[in-house]
Formats: C-alpha cells, structure tokens, sequence
C-alpha cells in the first residue's frame, strides 16, 4: 500500500511536533510548511494526497491560500484548521469545497479521524457495505422462502433496491452478481404469487393492495383541497429505483409527508395503466362505459390521447368538479420550457396534473439508438442516465416553482420497466397485439411454464379483441419472439428495457407526497 503523503501548513508548526510524530508513527508522510507562499510553492514540485491548513496565519491567510489551492488543484482534499469559530470563516471555507473542518485544539485523533474520513471512506464504506449485505443476503433469503402478501412484496422489493443502490457505489462485482440472482429468484417467486392471487384482487371484499385504477380515489383525492394547490406529476414509466435516486434533489425544496408503493394493473402498459389512473376505471369498463376514448391494441390511432377526458369525467363521478384542475402532458424538451415559463399562472387551480414522458422516451430509445444501448446498459446505468436527466430537466423547475409557490407536490408514475433478457417463442395470428412483454389475441401458442395466462379477460376486467381472446403475460426477465426471423428478433431486442408483463420492477412502484420547505 502506498504511503500517504500530508501538507501540513501552519505559522506555529513547532508547536505541531507531537501530532506530526503520531502519525509518522502511523506511516504517514508528514511535510510541513509555516506559510501559504510557502505552500503554494511545494504543491508545485510535489504531489500530496491531503493537506491541513491553518486559517490564521501572516501574509497569505488560510482562505486566501486554499482559494489558490483549489485553483490549481480542485479535487485535492484540503482540511481547514482555525482558532475562530466565526461563521463567516465556515462559510466560506465550505463554500469552497473543503475536505473537512477542524477547531484548535486539535488532539491527534481527531486528525487520524479526519484521514480516515477522506481517504480511506471509500474503502471503509465498501467493506461495512459488503459486510452488513452478507448478514442480510440470509434475511431476505429466508423472507423470500416466507413472503405471501402483497405489502411483504412491497417491503422485499425495497429492500433489495436499497441493497442495490449501496453496492452499486463498492467495487465488489461478486455481492452484486450475487444481489442480481436474487432479484432474479425474488421475480420467479412474485410472478407465482401475482398468478396465484391477481384475479382474486378484482372479487368483491377482497384484501387488494391499492391499484392503478383505485389510486385517484383512495390516495389523491385525500390530499386535494380548496387551501392549497397540488401539482400531480406523473412520470411515465417510472421505477422505483429510479425514483429513489432523484429523491435527495426533491429532498431539497420539499419535505416528504408521504411514501408509499402501489400496483399497476396489467398489462403493465402505457394505455391500461395510465387510462386507468385517470379513469378510476379498469380497462374493460372504460370499452364498455366509454368506447369513444378507449382503443384496443389493434385499433388504429394514439392509445393515449384521452387521459384529460377521463381525469374530468372521474372528477366528476367523485363530485369534485368543484375542483378547477388543468391538464399537461410533456413529450419533448420544447413542452417542457413552455410550460415552465407559464407555470406561475397554475397556482390558482386546486390541482394541475402533469405527465412527462422522458423516461418513456429513454426506454423505447434504448432500444433504437445503439448510443443509447451503451449509455444505459444495465439497471445501475439507466438509474444514472435518469438522474442526470431529471437534474438537468424542465420537470425540476417546474417542481422548484411549485415549491416557492406553496404547491403541494405529489409524484408517482403508471408503470415501470424491465431489462430483458430471455425470449420465450410465442405464435399468433396476424391481430396479435405487438408489445414484447404481453400478447392478447386468439389462438396463442406459447411455452406455458413460461407465462401468466388469462383465458378469460373478464376475469382480470381486460376488453376482448375477440370472443375467443386470451392475455398470456411474460414474467421475469422474459420477452416474446416469434420464431420467424427469430435470431434477428432475439438479438434486436435483447438487453432493451420493456414494460407490459409481470415483474416486481413493472408492478411495485412508487406514490409520494410532499409539502414544500
């Protein structure tokens, strides 16, 4: 291991003897300077992994220093010593990125505990991070062979997202291959819980988790109110790892009240899920009630174009039409800026519902632009890609306007994605529906062991193309292919985020309220 290297910069380092002894004793190499000139100079010839600063010193002052520091070398960590405890002199020593914060006194464990906390974290995190997974693997190993409820679901799905956010930030590639299967089995055990228990969600009494199409009624409409107005924002396609890691920059101009998971209906897809969040209805019902908003998979046109009349005709229904509401839906950057310069006048209605479709966008991209395919290879980088996205988006600033504006802020999505990885061979007619993760039509073939099959759509409240129509949904991380041109297929498709089957990353997602700080 090579030794680490200290600049340490003081007027009085005579005095520093004993502090400088203790560490040479710890094998750290120790070189000292008595000014800033003096400093500025050595970090010229030589290369150091830290350096303690004193704040006070003659001629150049300790701030004047790191500010010349930073200049010439912005990542060196630089740990700021003063007799002061004047804020002025903290903050602007934060506000240029110091490493850490000392106040004279010093004794040399505090020193050691600052070395510690900027050059070893990394490795200190990573192995505190593998040890506490390694004693969880067994407790989700042994929850997995005892979850048979939906809320155990939700918890066990959160847990191993939590566990995949803090490995991804370790170099240890054998917890995270070993985290992966995991998910995997987790998924195996979830599709035979979803095919044991979904229809049964649908009987009268049943103990049904909260569901795309009773979301509106049994957790929005509680927030609504005359008092204060609420932004609903729901964001296509949406995970819940995904949500968690552009949580901390909400976390800045909102205070979370509220977290909770729902389940998006199936299939798992734009045009059921979203319609039935909007529509507080299931599929069949919004054919049969309104016929002149829905379409099936093989109708010609947009299947999307009505979320606006359905949110008004269930606004209605519930008797809240009392309620001014305004609806926007954003498909591009240009919609987005557009919006943001006008967002001030939504602050006088009760509730302004918006629909961003970028992570829509990113997963169907994902699949035709090979950059894209790079950018976003696996979970760990699409969570990336999201997040820089949703950084650098107008969504942010409408959400940091509603925030100044005293918007309640409610977030949550229609569905989520999955990477996918294995094709299961399905053969259909010339009118069967063309999404990769479900197929309704007649006369299906496909693998059995491999699907969750409806023959009956009324049973799961799905319209009928036809009288002889069947559902057949992929589970895991499988997709359909059919065996004509199947190599090709394969290959096109494989590794590319899709979304319409039964998975714990397209069913379990998030419901998240805030108020602003």
């Amino acid at each position: 291991m090579n030794t680490i290297k200290i600049l340490w910069v003081d007027d009085e380092i005579d005095l520093l003897k004993p502090h400088i002894l203790f560490l040479k004793q710890r094998n750290y190499d120790v070189t000292t300077c008595k000014s800033g000139t003096e400093a500025i100079e050595t970090l010229e010839t030589e290369s150091f992994d830290i350096v303690f600063l004193d704040e006070n010193m003659p001629g150049l002052t300790g701030l004047e220093t790191l500010n010349e520091i930073k200049e010439k070398q912005d990542n060196l960590p630089v740990v700021m010593i003063t007799k002061s405890e004047e804020e002025y002199i903290m903050e602007e020593a934060i506000g240029n990125k110091i490493a850490d914060y000392l106040i004279k006194p010093v004794n040399p464990n505090q020193i050691l505990l600052s070395l510690k906390k900027n050059l070893d974290h990394s490795r200190l995190v990573s192995e505190k991070t593998t040890s506490n997974y390694q004693q969880e693997f067994r407790k989700i190993a042994m929850d997995l062979a005892m979850v048979n409820s939906y809320e155990e679901w939700v918890t066990l799905y959160q847990k191993l997202i939590y566990w995949e956010i803090q490995l991804e930030n370790i170099e240890d590639a054998g917890m995270f291959e070993i985290l992966e299967s995991q998910k995997i089995e987790a998924n195996s055990l979830f599709g035979k819980y979803i095919e044991k228990n979904y229809a049964k969600w649908f009987q009268q009494n049943s103990d049904a988790p909260i569901m795309s199409h009773t979301l509106f009624k049994d957790k929005i409409v509680p927030e609504l109110s005359k008092e204060q107005p609420t932004l609903l924002v729901v964001v296509d396609n949406l995970r819940y790892d995904q949500w968690k890691v552009f949580e901390p920059i909400i976390n800045n101009y909102y205070k979370k009240e509220k977290e909770n998971a729902f389940f998006s209906i199936l299939p798992t897809a734009t045009q059921y899920a979203r319609n039935a969040i909007f529509s507080g209805l299931m599929p069949s019902e919004m054919e049969k009630l309104f016929p002149q908003f829905w379409k099936n998979d093989t109708d010609e046109g947009g299947k999307n174009l009505h979320e606006e009349d359905f949110l008004n005709t269930q606004l209605k229904r519930l008797g809240l039409n009392h309620l001014t509401s305004e609806f926007h839906k954003i498909t591009n950057l240009k919609a987005g800026k557009k919006l943001v310069e006008n967002f001030k006048t939504l602050k006088n209605n009760d509730l302004t519902v918006i629909v961003y479709n970028f992570v829509d966008m990113l997963s169907h991209s994902k699949t035709e632009m090979e950059v894209v395919k790079e950018l976003a290879s696996n979970d760990k980088a699409y969570r990336s890609l999201t997040l820089s996205w949703f950084k650098n988006s107008p969504l942010l600033e409408m959400i940091q306007q509603a925030q100044q504006l005293g918007f309640k802020l409610i977030l949550t999505t229609d569905h989520g994605t999955i990477n996918v990885k294995n094709p299961s061979k399905v053969i259909g007619d010339r009118d069967t529906s063309l999404n990769l993760r479900y197929k309704t039509g007649r006369s299906l073939t496909y693998e059995a062991k491999e699907v969750l099959v409806f023959k009956d759509p009324k049973e799961v409240h799905l319209p009928s193309i036809n009288m002889s129509s069947s559902y057949i949904f992929a589970k895991g991380d499988s997709f359909f292919a059919y065996p004509n041109n199947y190599n090709h297929y394969v290959s096109y498709f494989r590794n590319t985020y899709q979304h319409g089957g039964v998975s714990l990353e397209e069913m379990i997602i998030p419901f998240v309220v805030f108020n602003p700080k």
